[in-house]
């Protein structure tokens, strides 16, 4: 039993959105009402995953989506609770009690569509009964719409995927991003005038559409402008292995081994196969003049 008093925030929170967002701040505002400390429980599987067994290609790492939490939603206290098929048959009662004798709730948040327990029997409505009956709080957040669209981790994977990164922020309320240490890759573009710094698609982790893509990486020093290639290089291979691979236009300096983040921002181009190395240091030269042009008419660059 813990001393501390938290208003819990429950759900998965893939991509924390504009809607998860909003349950945030509602948990936030709960939390400084009640003199208690805003948290949020997820867990490190998606439900889907292990109750369907059905692959869900998520919009982050799971150490991407804390990171998100924390820096988006302004929540530090992220508590992620292991999901298998034991926690799937937990009834939905013994886990509210948990968060309430456990964990110290004082008040749940939740979306309309969030449940719980064996069957997922315990839906929004019926935890929100319970807490009243056993004088907890409970806010059953509705959903987020942009544009008459309900905002959803769903929609924005189509968004990803299509490469319309411009609209996935609108939804996301901040840009979509990869992030991973850079690894040592080829030395291709170190050898043609143009470093680069790589890093795979984490594995579990969407795949947004093949191309270029007008990018800010933000590096252990700050955010510098950049252009990012998101594909299997075809020009040198094509394994069908997915990298990150990024130009950065203002930055000299190594960073093998650094935490990279990477938004991308802009769809430029799609991937495509060059007849030689010349003409893919030509096109890059031109893929890093649009993206130039971007931060100029959006006057976004650092």
């Amino acid at each position: 039993m813990t001393e501390k008093k938290r208003v819990v925030a429950l759900g998965f929170f893939d991509g924390v959105h504009l809607g998860h967002q909003a349950l945030m701040k509602t948990a936030r505002e709960r939390a400084a009402a009640l003199n208690a400390e805003p948290a949020v429980i997820t867990f490190d599987a998606h439900p889907d995953a292990v109750v369907f067994g059905t692959e869900v290609p998520l919009l982050s790492t799971n150490a991407g989506r804390l990171e998100l939490i924390r820096r988006v939603a302004g929540i530090e206290d992220v508590i992620v609770l292991h999901f298998d098929k034991s926690f799937m048959q937990t009834p939905w009662e013994d886990f509210i009690r948990s968060l309430v004798e456990d964990m110290g709730a004082v008040h749940l948040v939740m979306g309309h569509d969030f449940s719980c327990g064996w069957r997922g029997e315990g839906r929004a409505a019926r935890i929100a009964a319970w807490c009243g009956e056993h004088g907890i709080g409970c806010d059953v957040v509705p959903p987020v719409l942009l544009d008459g669209v309900v905002v959803s981790s769903t929609y924005i994977r189509r968004l990803v995927t299509a490469g319309d990164m411009e609209e996935a922020a609108r939804f996301l309320g901040h840009a979509y991003s990869v992030s991973d240490t850079v690894v040592h890759g080829y030395q291709r573009g170190r050898r043609m005038g143009i470093p680069t710094i790589n890093f795979p698609i984490p594995a579990g982790v969407i795949v947004p559409r093949l191309g270029v893509y007008a990018a800010r990486a933000w590096l252990p020093a700050g955010p510098v402008p950049a252009v990012t290639n998101v594909g299997v290089r075809p020009t040198f291979r094509d394994d069908g292995h997915v990298t990150v691979e990024t130009n950065l236009l203002d930055f000299e300096g190594e960073l093998y081994g650094a935490d990279v983040r990477i938004d991308l921002l802009a769809f430029l181009r799609d991937e495509e196969r060059f007849p030689s190395q010349e003409a893919l240091a030509a096109q890059i030269h031109a893929d890093i003049g649009s993206a130039r042009r971007y931060f100029a008419k959006e006057g976004t660059a650092p």
